[in-house]
């Protein structure tokens, strides 16, 4: 949306509340509610939450107005698969485009992964996840693919979070960030997409183990 849409403000802010979990799933927004705690005209917050909803982050219910839409473990791997799709791509890109400064950047950040994991660090671990996944989708330069990504993982963060809590995940998900971070420096094109490919993989895999019965 363009910067200068006055709902911006007020959707990035609702936003940025249901990724950080202060409004959960099923959770009821009420207009006038919003409108007291982000200083925003009821127009403006309507419009935004219109906005969010074309995102999927929110649904509107017949006489009970909009809630946070909560994401079915089927569902949940359907946006994985798309993932898939798309992180394998913008690695890709990524090991065309990169530059000696963005690989040294993409192996400060593996580095930083190693020492979360050494230390026990799950919630540190989890930040830098995002951070390189964010990363790479800027180096690749696909905004299309970036943009699409964003909003599959806004969707998609409270089975991001579980998984990230799962026992073993970190463990099991470093060596094939280092794996992605490995072949961007190598500037392997096929390379790159495989591993973020093969990353996604495990991820569908783990997802069944660490949500088998959300099926809401």
């Amino acid at each position: 949306m363009p910067e200068t849409s006055p709902t911006a403000p007020v959707a990035a802010r609702i936003r940025d509340a249901i990724l950080a979990g202060e409004f959960v799933p099923n959770q009821r927004l009420i207009e006038a509610d919003l409108s007291d705690r982000f200083g925003a005209g009821r127009a403006a917050v309507r419009a935004a939450l219109l906005e969010l909803t074309n995102e999927g982050l929110i649904e509107r219910v017949q006489n009970r107005g909009a809630r946070v839409r909560a994401v079915s473990l089927a569902e949940a791997i359907e946006i994985t698969e798309v993932r898939m799709v798309l992180e394998g791509l913008c690695a890709a890109k990524a090991a065309e485009r990169a530059t000696d400064a963005d690989i040294a950047d993409l192996r400060s950040i593996g580095e930083d992964m190693r020492a979360a994991v050494a230390s026990g660090d799950v919630f540190g671990y989890s930040g830098l996840n995002q951070r390189l996944h964010g990363r790479v989708r800027e180096i690749s330069g696909q905004g299309t693919a970036a943009d699409v990504l964003e909003r599959l993982r806004a969707q998609n963060v409270r089975h991001q979070f579980r998984l990230a809590m799962h026992p073993g995940r970190p463990q099991t998900s470093l060596p094939e960030h280092l794996a992605i971070i490995e072949a961007i420096a190598a500037r392997d094109t096929a390379g790159a997409e495989r591993a973020a490919r093969a990353h996604l993989g495990s991820v569908l895999e783990t997802l069944p183990k660490v949500l088998p019965d959300d099926n809401r």
